[in-house]
Formats: structure tokens, sequence, C-alpha cells
């Protein structure tokens, strides 16, 4: 399925991965899910765009050296108006780390966080609308929180990009009652989950974001052997057959075939 669309306010048009070895990185997901790469905006430092089939799907950019921060996949989430947004995330407890800042003819971007630590992009799109390519193998198809709670949390992501909030559904690949669904349009883009204390301490609340793949056990293995490793092992799940891997670098991500595939 092929999307060079403008999206809606909210939903998640883009991913983009930060990591202090940008050429290795390449090489894991080159071999990974078969992406080619070409350079992306010259604003944004060292920075890569995955291409599959010819078509963006993702972007891996590189750490500044004076940066203690860990790699992790960070979802943008579409806005028109950048500057509208980064205040409205002010406003509603949020924290501004960077931006709104041009990325050449592209668009315009920030990175953010909720009330409680979890990172995103906004992303006010021009010419560069988000990914060119979605739900075939090695493409995103999915971002999650995973958070405390849901409804504190809820609530700041409604005021900001106007979600309309629909409780219950599945998240972490099994039915949750402390899970929400992100609508736009009444289409469900992400979702939220309550995880209380089971949060990772070291990482604390995070979005996660989803490959789909032809083959999760076959991919899971192919991790391993690249140099990452597996977090949570093969299994099934009401959205499909479902990993939890990590890449060389720690940065932690899904692996689904999805249901139905």
């Amino acid at each position: 399925m092929t999307q060079a669309v403008r999206r809606r306010p909210g939903t998640p048009c883009w991913v983009s991965l930060m990591v202090r070895r940008f050429e290795e990185a390449e090489e894991f997901y080159g071999a990974l899910f078969g992406w080619r790469f070409q350079p992306g905006p010259r604003q944004l430092g060292p920075y890569a765009r995955g291409l599959l089939d010819g078509r963006e799907v993702a972007g891996i950019g590189k750490l500044p050296a004076d940066r203690d921060l860990p790699t992790a996949w960070t979802p943008y989430l579409a806005s028109d108006d950048a500057g509208a947004t980064t205040s409205s995330v002010r406003y509603s407890g949020g924290t501004v780390a960077v931006g709104p800042l041009s990325a050449g003819d592209a668009g315009r971007m920030a990175i953010c966080s909720d009330p409680a630590g979890a990172v995103f992009g906004v992303w006010q799109a021009a010419a560069h609308t988000g990914a060119a390519l979605v739900g075939q193998p090695g493409t995103p198809v999915w971002n999650e929180l995973l958070t405390w709670e849901t409804e504190s949390v809820g609530k700041f992501y409604r005021t900001v990009f106007g979600y309309e909030l629909e409780p219950g559904g599945t998240a972490g690949g099994a039915t949750d009652p402390d899970v929400v669904t992100l609508k736009v349009a009444d289409r469900p883009v992400a979702s939220l989950h309550g995880l209380g204390r089971a949060v990772p301490r070291e990482r604390g609340a995070h979005w996660m974001t989803w490959f789909e793949v032809a083959d999760t056990d076959a991919a899971a293995r192919r991790v391993d052997e690249l140099g990452g490793r597996v977090v949570r092992p093969p299994h099934d799940a009401p959205a499909g057959r479902v990993a939890v891997v990590a890449d060389r670098e720690g940065a932690v991500f899904t692996l689904v075939r999805s249901a139905g595939r």
C-alpha cells in the first residue's frame, strides 16, 4: 500500500532512529529489512532515509557526540502547524526538546515528550509527506505507547492532536484492560497501553514501533545473527505472530506478521 499523501493531524506519518554508529545501523537494518539508503536533509546532520522498492519508509540519524541520549525509534505525528502543536504540547504539560525547526523543503519538525516522558516527533509536511510505503514487510505498521496509565496521558494526546479515544482493544500483542486506541476520523492510528509498575525502569514510558515482516520467527533469528538480541521470543497474539527485539545499540522494536496476512 502506498501513501505518499499528506496525513491528517495526529496520524503517525514517519519513524526515525537516532544512533551513535550510523553506518553500522544502516548495515543492520539494510540486512534485516532489505532497505537501501539515500541522504536526508542536511539540516538534520548525518541522516539517511531507508528505501524499500525505491520508496521511503523510515529514517536513521546520528546522535550528536556530546548528547548522552538512548537510541530509540521515534514516531512522528502529523501536524498542519508545528508551531501551534508545540505550543499546545507545552500548555498541556509536555516538553519541547527540539524545534520547531526547518528540514529544508521537506517540512518542519520538532521533538517533544508527553507528561510521562515518552518522546515523539511532530512533522509538518512540505515536500516530504512521510512514509511512501506501508503495510508491506519491512515497513512500519503500528505505533504503541507503553506508559504507566492511560487516563491522564490520553487527555494530553487528545488535547494536542484531537484524537478520538476508544477504550479497550489489544496492545503489546495481548488483550489488556488498560488499553486505549487513538483514532483520527474514526480510523485507528495508534494505541496507548498502561503497564503500571511493569513499565521498564531503565526506559520509562516510551513509544514502540511495530514493523511488518513476512516471517516473524525467521526475522527474529536474523536479528540475532546480525548482532541484535531477542527481548521477547516470537509468539502468537491477537495482532498476529509477534516478537520484541533490539538492534546492536539496544533500540527496541516489535516484529509482526499481522493476523490475516
